[in-house]
């Protein structure tokens, strides 16, 4: 089963959830849905080890 990683951005930006732990084995799947993402640029990875990467949200501040 394939992740929706559109409606976990969406819920990321809603403050539904803090973070999305993408490891090396999902990043493809996830990187495809996360440049295709109107608001990617608010989206922010912070590398962990091991390849993990945690994904935030992050607004952008337009002042």
């Amino acid at each position: 089963m394939s992740v929706d990683y559109t409606a976990l951005m969406d819920q990321l930006r809603a403050g539904e959830i803090d973070e999305i732990k993408i490891d090396p084995t999902t990043f493809a799947a996830f990187r495809t849905a996360w440049t295709n993402y109107p608001a990617r640029k608010e989206i922010v990875g912070t590398a962990r080890r091991e390849g993990v990467i945690l994904y935030h949200y992050h607004p952008l501040n337009d002042k």
